[in-house]
């Protein structure tokens, strides 16, 4: 199977007993493989390899879907990422647009070929969106305070969906894993998906009609081992 799932609240998210036991489920299983898919940037991704028991992803996807490289390079999986490379106006000509708009303040995180913001209840959304439009941007808000300018089109499950395209993979043997809006992209590809316990109500409610979605009734990793057993990935936990 190939587990590709959001970092934060997500696969880093819930019980640290069933952490390990997720973490030591894939490590112990060679013919799993794993993507991170997240909206940190990949320098704030890295560290996570230090950590006990964090299983080795074959790729990852970072930056909402904007970067996408090798999980053991760390090298441009291409020509994905050159086709997410073309689709981006650059930093500055962002900026200079979002000027008008009142309430951004920019996150002081690593990022590529996005341009991220904290928003407030002063942000005039609808302007937010008429100006990511006009750069030929999508804006994508989530946990009630984050926004993203992404490059047209590019978002972590178009990205996804890119990589499972060149490599091969099968559909029925994807399961994706989210906890927040950002992740709706992800339940959009169609593949068997996990709304974990703890995700925002947001995008549990945008995801009841989609089909294959399950909803956890434990937060983070123990959602995700929720959801294998129901996909029949794995045997039936332990009681």
């Amino acid at each position: 199977m190939i587990l590709a799932t959001d970092l934060d609240g997500t696969f880093l998210g819930g019980d640290p007993s069933q952490k390990t036991e997720l973490y030591q489920l894939i490590n112990n299983h060679p013919s799993f493989q794993l993507v991170f898919v997240s909206g940190r940037g990949l320098a704030s991704i890295l560290p996570l390899f230090e950590e006990a028991f964090m299983p080795s992803p074959h790729y990852i996807i970072s930056d909402v879907g904007a970067t996408v490289v090798h999980g053991y390079s760390l090298q441009p999986v291409e020509p994905i990422q050159s086709l997410i490379e073309e689709k981006w106006p650059g930093r500055e000509k962002i900026n200079s647009a979002l000027e008008c708009v009142k309430g951004l303040r920019p996150q002081d995180v690593p990022q590529q070929r996005r341009c991220s913001f904290y928003y407030d209840d002063k942000t005039d959304l609808h302007q937010l969106r008429l100006v990511a439009e006009e750069l030929h941007c999508d804006l994508i808000i989530s946990a009630g305070k984050y926004a993203d300018i992404l490059p047209k089109g590019v978002n972590k499950g178009s990205s996804l969906r890119m990589l499972a395209t060149q490599y091969g993979f099968s559909d029925d043997q994807i399961l994706v894993a989210g906890d927040t809006f950002n992740d709706l992209s992800l339940f959009e590809t169609g593949y068997k998906g996990v709304v974990v316990g703890n995700a925002e109500s947001g995008l549990q409610e945008v995801t009841m009609h989609l089909p294959d979605v399950y909803r956890a009734r434990k937060d983070g990793a123990g959602g995700i081992l929720e959801a294998m057993q129901y996909f029949s990935f794995i045997r039936p936990l332990r009681a």
